[in-house]
């Protein structure tokens, strides 16, 4: 019983160190792909290109937004982002609009083809909250 034990404690082992050394190859293979002027993600959410990067410090100085710097430590980017794919000329038909102004609201079940102004849309919001009370 205590060797079937002591073979599960070896098992467990041997997985855990194989899984660490996959994930060290894997940030060793992504950090390979940093260079200037790359989109990346950061374990913290933001987005930016990287503009420099110093080895000898572990730094990479991101550009958030242009005029907007920030030096962050390599470790903290984790993803190299790919730039979104255009959607196929069959999916296009049903793609949601970038803008609002296609978009039809319907009110007492009538569909009104303007849009709404923004007065009108806190106005719609406002009286929905009084019915609710």
């Amino acid at each position: 019983m205590s060797i079937l034990l002591f073979a599960m404690l070896g098992v467990f082992i041997f997985m855990m160190f194989r899984r660490n050394k996959k994930t060290q190859q894997q940030q060793a293979q992504l950090q390979s792909q940093f260079a200037p002027g790359v989109e990346v993600m950061t374990s913290f959410g933001l987005f930016g290109r990287i503009v420099a990067i110093d080895e000898e410090e572990n730094k990479v100085t991101l550009e958030l937004s242009p005029g907007n710097l920030a030096t962050i430590h390599r470790q903290a980017v984790t993803k190299i982002v790919e730039p979104a794919a255009e959607p196929s000329s069959a999916a296009a038909g049903s793609a949601v609009p970038d803008d609002a102004s296609s978009l039809t609201a319907t009110e007492g079940g009538s569909t009104a083809t303007a849009p709404e102004t923004t007065d009108e849309t806190l106005k719609r919001l406002n009286d929905e909250g009084k019915k609710d009370s």
